[in-house]
């Protein structure tokens, strides 16, 4: 029995990161995805030694459990959501209201949890994709089932064969979920952006721009980047306001917390994303808000601010505050 367990650990292991991709695109959580995926991967530990391989791959029995933990896990959660889905655009003011609980929000993910670090690049561009925060919120709004199926069907690129065979269901269930799931995703559209592309020298030129106007908080010329209908938003709270000026009128109030801030690039769901951090009171920087940008045609369309830094940590680690780096890609890109 300890050779069997034994050689679990080793065969189970390497689907982490793909299952970790996988939950979190279900669950719209980082931390549940982790969750999700330590359940999985102990429940195949503990039954490993009736595993038959003639009956399937390991993979496909590995997806199996995992699925049906992330639905067992969504029967009584609410749809994690982003800002623009829970009421109006506010006005530009110093009252953003007070925070809405954790599970409301569509969280960020550090890439490396969910992407793979080398193989096919049109894979990986589908895989950064699929990850940004956009799609991930937008996967929320279709029913779990529904949403098990588009994931396995247009991300990970099953066959309808197989994905019935994990449902337990048939084929032609399989195709008129797939069909209405895409309709719904079609309906929502709205998804500005495109993933992070270290080798594109426009995209790289766009953010370094980006990154030394909030580093000068020089308002005009950060501003001038942006889409005249960007959007900003700061989970945990549900304030957010679209559109060029009124990011202005932000941006150039007294108490803006960008004075003296600056952007550590850091590796979150395949997008433009940066630590930023502010002066703390030993003289140093302390991190204050995990920010994901939107950026498209040479233009930020989107600014989000995840404001509850420490927690992030937790799953991010610390960022590297000791210098500026002047490349807004991370190192490990």
């Amino acid at each position: 029995m300890t050779d069997v367990l034994t050689g679990a650990d080793a065969r189970l292991e390497p689907f982490r990161g793909e299952l970790t991709g996988f939950c979190y695109r279900m669950l719209g959580s980082g931390f549940e995805a982790e969750d999700a995926v330590q359940e999985t991967l102990l429940r195949a530990w503990r039954s490993f030694d009736r595993f038959d391989e003639r009956r399937g791959p390991l993979r496909a029995w590995l997806y199996r459990i995992a699925t049906n933990i992330c639905l067992d896990m969504l029967r009584s959660a609410q749809r994690r959501a982003v800002a623009v889905d829970l009421g109006p655009a506010a006005v530009a003011g110093p009252d953003i209201g007070r925070p809405a609980a954790e599970g409301t929000w569509v969280q960020p993910v550090p890439d490396a949890l969910v992407l793979p670090v080398a193989g096919d690049p049109a894979e990986l561009a589908v895989q950064r994709e699929t990850v940004r925060l956009a799609f991930v919120a937008a996967l929320q709004h279709l029913p779990p089932r529904q949403r098990a199926v588009l994931i396995l069907r247009d991300v990970l690129r099953w066959t309808a064969a197989e994905v019935a065979a994990l449902l337990d269901t048939t084929v032609a269930s399989v195709n008129s979920a797939s069909q209405r799931a895409r309709a719904t995703m079609e309906s929502i559209g709205g998804m500005p952006g495109e993933p992070l592309r270290p080798a594109d020298p426009a995209q790289r030129e766009l953010l370094g721009r980006y990154c030394d106007a909030f580093e000068r908080h020089d308002v005009a010329a950060l501003v001038a980047l942006l889409h005249e209908d960007a959007m900003m938003t700061m989970p945990p709270f549900t304030w957010w306001i679209r559109g060029r000026d009124r990011i202005r009128q932000v941006l150039s109030a007294p108490d803006s917390s960008c004075a003296g801030a600056r952007l550590v690039p850091v590796a979150a769901n395949g997008s433009p994303a940066f630590w930023q951090t502010r002066p703390g009171p030993d003289g140093g920087h302390v991190p204050f808000a995990l920010v994901l940008l939107d950026v498209s045609g040479g233009l930020v369309h989107g600014i989000t601010n995840y404001l509850d830094a420490d927690r992030l940590i937790s799953l991010f680690g610390m960022p590297d505050v000791s210098a500026r780096r002047a490349d807004p890609v991370p190192a490990d890109r």
